[in-house]
């Protein structure tokens, strides 16, 4: 069963790491084509070996990725 799911992915220190919130499993690279087909892999491990109760607890049937602004206050030392 194909599934069409989300990556996020951000850059930590020297390389970058992606992230499936549909399932809560996450993975890393030095590029960010390294990393999405790093979590590609997770993905496809994680639906081959977990139950299919672990797979209906964990999955998120609706994920919404939006940008919002927020107020960043200065912290004063």
């Amino acid at each position: 069963m194909m599934r069409q799911l989300t990556a996020i992915i951000e850059r930590e220190g020297d390389g970058y790491v992606a992230l499936c919130p549909e399932v809560d499993v996450a993975s890393q690279g030095d590029t960010i084509s390294e990393a999405r087909s790093n979590l590609k892999e997770a993905l496809e491990l994680f639906f081959e070996t977990a139950s299919q109760q672990e797979i209906d607890a964990r999955l998120h049937d609706e994920v919404y990725v939006t940008h919002l602004e927020a107020i960043e206050k200065a912290v004063q030392h």
